[in-house]
């Protein structure tokens, strides 16, 4: 009874676990906060995540919602920033309302890898209390993770 107590107590804590964990930022690498403020002057509030083995960084320019993903050493990986669903590309629309039309979009998201400047496009999609991901390129078409 024990062993079945414990299998259902990891089931419903490791996936908790891979998701990104809210940490201090003074547990946040120094290589990374200089790297943060390097790119992000101007931002004054800052939350920070464990993103595997990356750092997050949240925080809102203006108006708009942002994150920046970035190494223990200090090396930006990506940017995202939220955005309206109905300001998602046409062709990524269309592939939306085709693939998953039983689905309701509740975010979106522009994302810029840092090193080459290719850009993806992040759609939240829920169903029946379910909500994961999904990822495209400009012209609509998935990208597998």
């Amino acid at each position: 009874m024990k062993s079945v107590i414990l299998l259902l107590s990891a089931a419903v804590l490791l996936p908790a676990a891979a998701r990104a964990q809210k940490i201090a930022a003074d547990k946040v690498p120094t290589a990374a906060v200089a790297a943060f403020h390097k790119s992000f002057p101007t931002v004054k509030t800052v939350k920070w995540e464990k993103e595997g083995a990356d750092y997050e960084a949240g925080f809102e320019i203006g108006k708009s919602e942002m994150s920046a993903v970035i190494t223990a050493a200090g090396v930006l990986r990506e940017t995202e920033t939220e955005m309206p669903v109905a300001q998602l590309p046409a062709a990524v629309q269309k592939t939306l309302a085709a693939s998953y039309k039983a689905y309701k979009i509740t975010e979106a998201a522009k994302i810029v890898t840092a090193a080459t400047g290719a850009t993806t496009y992040e759609a939240e999609v829920s169903q029946g209390g379910k909500h994961h991901d999904v990822l495209f390129n400009a012209d609509g078409t998935e990208v597998k993770k």
